[in-house]
């Protein structure tokens, strides 16, 4: 019996992609991605399409760029938040496509 070589994924690896699971599990963090995965928001854009308090778009933001799943851009005395990875769009777009079936 041959004994076949695994490939692991490294600790740090596993982390990051149970991080990205781990927003996309949270329905608030899911509601704000795909908002943003379909325009750019600012904070009381976001607060007034999804019917969410301030302070609760501001912790999920937080806990989204923390993760580098969104970014902000300044203009002025606004900010402007989009989606800064393309992947994780992809996978709630195909997550999306696979409740549609």
């Amino acid at each position: 019996m041959q004994v076949s070589e695994h490939t692991f994924l490294d600790s740090d690896k596993v982390e990051a992609i149970s991080q990205i699971f781990k927003a996309l599990a949270d329905p608030t963090r899911l509601k704000i991605l795909y908002l943003l995965s379909q325009e750019e928001c600012a904070v009381n854009h976001i607060v007034e399409v999804l019917d969410l308090s301030q302070s609760a778009v501001s912790h999920q933001l937080g806990f989204l760029r923390n993760i580098r799943l969104v970014k902000k851009r300044r203009e002025g005395t606004t900010v402007f938040y989009s989606c800064d990875d393309e992947h994780v769009v992809s996978l709630l777009h195909q997550a999306i496509n696979h409740c549609d079936h």
